[in-house]
């Protein structure tokens, strides 16, 4: 037989449900409870089999299923109830962004982010950042906030995750096809094909954008897979963080400068730009080659024009994790920028290097913070560390003023609680929480009978237990396991049995071994007759992470050894669906990541909304999210001196939890098989936590403190041919040469001690240079003393009073509030009517 080709032949919706094909090209279906149960009705297994992808279901389902379906009664009231929810979504009179920004609600907010961690049906995430940056982009369009994401198109993904007979983690590529996934070739308003172009070291990269259509919202996903480009540039886009740190710049230009010019393909003008993470930065560097090129702006001027209306959300609290390339790296890339932007190259180095270290790397997350107005880390402790972490940027600031705030992350609600739990909350809350689930009064009185709560949860378990078997039976057929152990299986994970989940990345700050610290302390615990307790582990490691791989193989030995094999047990390739598994079934959401290095974590707080209890070390969302009664903590926020010091603190801390609080409290049960107290505390996570850990929350606080202040901010800076940015960057210049004139000296009354409400007088000579008084403010900067530095500070303005001896002379008085010891510091800023208020400079001299 000699076969000349093959064709593909799709079954044809029947007219009745041909809008069947509208909604699986839109991903609101992924988080409407009634939109999944439409589909998972008519693919049956196939649904299973193809990750609940309905373009895929649509695309290999048997004709006669679909006709079958048309002519179903049942099936076509849910079809037209579902169609009807999703009109009235798409097409709302007014939403919650319309209704409290109505002068904005056309003004668009560009949100750029590496990886999109939407649905497991497409594959461009790899772990948390992912999956907020996906939980971004819905709950942007439920509150109807006009933003725009940007990312790359990974038509191999990220990598998935096979463990070998030895539990070492092996890494898979599959190449997917565009076709039976949820996007389409974005198009220009003359129908077009968008492909753009960027520049790399002696060649051009083309990309295509394609569309993914995210409830009102858009994403725009930029692809190297063009005809034109050689076989290494169609494969920059091919793998999520892949490759070596050439091809992790050619990434970052395509993401960051690409991204730009695809918005302006598409004739979308940004008010505001944010960017989640420092993998974007770039774009930053394209928006000044507009102004220089597109408004004759010098650079200077250039970066005071753009910087206004960015935004920049950091997400690591380690310096080993920013991207950083070596200053050839960047030249190579770069060099044609210098000319373009009007800058040397030593100008153009600066922007992403450490002060004073001319020699030093480029990093991006630098570049990010010196090029955007609005900073932000993502839980309060995070903001913490991030201002420690970044003072040298800002190295004359005092520490508490280096401008990186924070806004806690979130989740989103409709794709993370159980559909099950979702109609309990509708009964005894009413179905408000759905459109204001931070609502905080909504869960304050919040109240379910203690036995609707536990049996949904119960029936969730089980949900999680069986697809936890159905993965592991899956594993051990293809490494070879005998057939009386697979079927052994069944027995594994009683439903009845107290089960604790640990499932996220396997970087090894994250500890996931810590509990196997002590093995005989914890057969202990795991063995109390009519008191078990069962582990579930789920997480991959980075494919070059080999430590973290070991730590997976550590769990895999230790679920084969005889007396743990069912009651431990590893899961491999933990995508969205698993995480939706584990997060609304196990009991227990266990975290014990090295503190201070998790930034935020919101894997527990996808748990927390299910009223899963969290068990973590106080670091990330859960330092301010644990109050005593929602959860349980591990160790203290005391600072180690040791790494081993802290271990061994915080691994007796699990097992003394275990043994004196979870363990028995979950096993206390009343006359109907309830624990009481256990459910009492799940109530107690569910509205302590559900409002204050959504991505609603999330939103507003992005909206209100970066979003709008942002916008408003680069308008003015815009106004009248950028005639603020023009005379900011000319006063900013001279700055730079006469500030170094600029010097003060001060004394106070000398007291060492004083009486609360006693008066201190100050007396400051301030010698100007070339600045005059109207140039400049004198301040006293005082409050409480920590670690060496004045925390929660205020400033008190001195009065000018006259020029005399070669000196300008300011003096006040101040009255301390507070009691304790307080520190005290002169100094003096530089001020002009352009220089917004929360925008800081370098320029600061201290009194001595």
């Amino acid at each position: 037989m000699h076969i000349l080709g093959t064709i593909v032949v799709r079954p044809v919706l029947p007219q009745r449900i041909a809008r069947l094909h509208e909604l699986s090209r839109n991903l609101w279906w992924s988080w409407d409870p009634r939109a999944n149960a439409l589909f998972a009705r008519l693919g049956g297994k196939l649904w299973d089999e193809l990750n609940h992808n309905p373009v895929a279901m649509l695309s290999h389902i048997d004709q006669t299923e679909l006709e079958k379906a048309a002519g179903d009664k049942e099936f076509l009231q849910l079809y037209d109830q579902v169609m009807g929810e999703f009109d009235a979504y798409m097409h709302p009179k007014t939403t919650r962004f319309t209704t409290r920004f109505p002068q904005h609600q056309n003004k668009v907010i560009a949100y750029f982010s590496a990886e999109f961690g939407l649905h497991e049906s497409l594959p461009i995430y790899s772990g948390g950042l992912g999956i907020l940056s996906g939980d971004h982009m819905k709950t942007a369009s439920d509150m109807g906030i006009p933003i725009v994401g940007i990312g790359l198109m990974y038509n191999q993904g990220y990598f998935i995750q096979r463990l070998n007979g030895d539990g070492w983690q092996e890494a898979i590529y599959n190449t997917v096809c565009a076709d039976s996934l949820p996007l389409e070739k974005a198009l220009d308003s003359q129908g077009n094909e968008i492909i753009v172009n960027i520049e790399m070291p002696g060649r051009d990269v083309s990309a295509r954008v394609w569309l993914v259509q995210v409830g009102r919202n858009k994403l725009y996903l930029l692809d190297t897979q063009v005809d034109g480009n050689s076989v290494e540039d169609r494969n920059l886009s091919a793998k999520l963080y892949g490759g070596d740190n050439g091809m992790r710049i050619a990434q970052e230009k395509i993401l960051g400068i690409g991204g730009v010019r695809a918005l302006r393909r598409l004739g979308i003008t940004p008010w505001v730009w944010h960017m989640n993470e420092g993998h974007s930065a770039f774009l930053t560097i394209e928006l000044m080659r507009e102004m220089v090129e597109g408004y004759q702006l010098t650079w200077r001027e250039a970066i005071e024009a753009v910087t206004p209306s960015v935004c920049f959300t950091t997400h690591t609290p380690v310096p080993a994790g920013q991207d950083a390339f070596s200053a050839d790296l960047i030249e190579q890339h770069f060099y044609s920028f210098f000319s373009r932007l009007g800058m040397n190259r030593h100008e153009f180095m600066r922007l992403g290097q450490k002060p004073h270290d001319p020699n030093g790397p480029f990093n991006l997350t630098m570049l990010a913070l010196k090029l955007s107005s609005h900073r932000n880390g993502v839980s309060k402790l995070h903001g913490k560390v991030s201002r420690h972490l970044w003072h040298e940027v800002w190295p004359e600031l005092a520490l508490a003023e280096v401008p990186i705030t924070h806004v806690t992350n979130g989740v989103h609600i409709g794709t993370w609680v159980a559909s099950s739990l979702s109609d309990l909350y509708d009964r005894h809350l009413g179905t408000r929480w759905h459109t204001h689930p931070d609502d905080k009064a909504l869960w304050e009185n919040a109240s379910i009978p203690h036995n609707e709560l536990w049996e949904t949860h119960n029936a969730l378990k089980a949900k999680m237990i069986e697809h936890a078997r159905t993965r592991i039976r899956r594993r051990m057929q293809r490494n070879g396991y005998p057939i009386d152990r697979i079927n052994d299986v069944d027995n594994w994970l009683s439903p009845n049995v107290l089960t604790i989940g640990f499932a996220r990345r396997f970087a090894t700050y994250k500890r996931a071994v810590l509990l196997f610290s002590d093995l005989e302390r914890l057969k202990k615990i795991m063995f109390q007759p009519g008191r078990e307790v069962n582990f579930v582990f789920a997480g991959k490691a980075h494919p070059a992470d080999d430590p973290g791989k070991r730590f997976i193989q550590r769990i895999h030995e230790l679920s084969e050894m005889p007396e743990f094999r069912g009651h431990i047990v590893l899961l491999e390739d933990y995508d969205i669906n698993l995480a939706r598994h584990l997060v609304q079934g196990v009991d227990v959401w266990l975290n014990n990541p090295r503190r201070p290095l998790e930034a935020s974590g919101t894997s527990g707080e996808k748990a927390a909304i299910n009223g899963v209890l969290n068990f973590s070390v106080l670091d990330g969302w859960w330092a301010e999210g644990y109050d005593g009664s929602n959860g349980w903590a591990i160790g203290t926020e005391t600072r180690y001196s040791s790494e081993a010091e802290q271990d061994v603190t915080d691994s007796t801390s699990i097992y003394t939890n275990l043994e004196d609080n979870i363990v028995p409290l979950y096993y206390e049960r009343n006359e109907q098989g309830i624990p009481d107290g256990w459910v009492e505390r799940m109530m107690n996570s569910i509205r302590t936590l559900l409002p204050n850990y959504c991505t609603h929350r999330m939103l507003h606080d992005y909206n209100h403190t970066m979003y709008m202040p942002a916008g408003e901010y680069g308008e003015r800076m815009r106004a009248n041919h950028f005639a603020q940015a023009r005379t900011l960057a000319s006063w900013l210049n001279s700055l730079e040469y006469n500030w170094n004139e600029v010097r003060l000296e001060a004394d106070m009354d000398r007291v060492s001690e004083i009486s609360k409400g006693q008066e201190v007088g100050i007396r400051v000579r301030a010698y100007l240079g070339k600045l005059q008084p109207e140039d400049v403010r004198v301040e006293l900067y005082a409050g409480p003393m920590q670690d060496g530095e004045i925390y929660d500070p205020i400033k008190v303005e001195l009065n000018y009073s006259g020029y005399r001896d070669g000196s300008h002379h300011y003096e006040g008085t101040a009255i301390p509030e507070r009691t304790g010891t307080i520190g005290c510091a002169i100094r003096v800023l530089p001020i002009h009517p352009a220089l917004e208020r929360h925008v800081v400079t370098n320029f600061v001299q201290w009194a001595h």
